[in-house]
């Protein structure tokens, strides 16, 4: 069985988007070390990114504003003239904003959708004509605990990630005939720079009313990833990494 297991996980080729730092560096350096070759897809961390990629041989890094489909077209050309295939697509870049609905503006608005769905809709446009042709395919979105339960003052982001649920649970139905696996990973709160604004006061409040007592790291998400990665009956589902802090 462990045979087995090694011949699945060689040759297969992923793209991982926002792969640079936190949630998705640790996404990226467990698929390389899991029999994966690996494009980290980064806009802006260029140094997180060369770093990861010098220490290890099989992760590509490829600059692109995944919020815009010119450069998805070309993060997604680059893949396959270099490796003539797709097997997984990890929708993982994504922002925030804290505003009340007076402060947040339109443009705000327009950002936070760009950033966080429309560039899951552009990658798994481009991604999915690949895998519909291979038969076969991996597609998985990280989504937010607040895409479920919504979050005050970040209604924008909730928006963004409510809508990757719901992407992912249509095309589960459209691609499954395909062979083509559609599911996201909602987290909780998670170690990484994007909670770095919360006081320890406040991560304790949390922690109180999370079960497990204790926050989640970016590798209890991409261990999860790996996951549904060799997952072949897992489809259309919102898997909640959160210590069970919304039971």
């Amino acid at each position: 069985m462990v045979e087995n297991q090694e011949k699945n996980t060689q040759n297969r080729i992923a793209i991982v988007t926002g792969g640079s730092r936190g949630i998705g560096a640790s996404i990226v350096k467990k698929l390389s070390q899991n029999g994966f070759s690996v494009i980290l897809n980064y806009n802006n961390s260029f140094e997180s990114a060369k770093q990861i990629t010098s220490e290890n041989p099989n992760i590509d890094n490829f600059k692109a504003d995944v919020s815009n489909y010119d450069e998805v077209c070309n993060l997604i050309n680059f893949t396959i003239n270099k490796y003539g295939k797709i097997d997984l697509l990890v929708n993982n870049a994504g922002i925030d904003l804290i505003k009340t609905i007076n402060d947040i503006t339109p443009q705000d608005f327009d950002n936070i959708l760009k950033t966080n769905l429309y560039s899951a809709f552009y990658t798994s446009k481009e991604v999915s004509k690949y895998m519909i042709q291979a038969k076969n395919g991996t597609i998985i979105n990280i989504s937010s605990i607040w895409g479920l339960v919504g979050a005050s003052c970040e209604m924008a982001y909730s928006v963004s990630k409510a809508g990757l649920d719901a992407m992912t649970k249509s095309l589960a139905k459209e691609l499954g005939p395909s062979n083509i696996k559609v599911n996201s990973i909602a987290p909780g709160i998670i170690d990484t720079d994007m909670n770095k604004f919360l006081s320890n006061e406040e991560k304790n409040q949390i922690i109180n009313e999370i079960p497990l007592e204790k926050i989640g790291k970016p590798s209890d998400i991409a261990d999860c990833v790996l996951f549904l990665a060799n997952s072949n009956y897992i489809t259309g589902q919102i898997i909640q990494v959160n210590g069970g802090w919304n039971i």
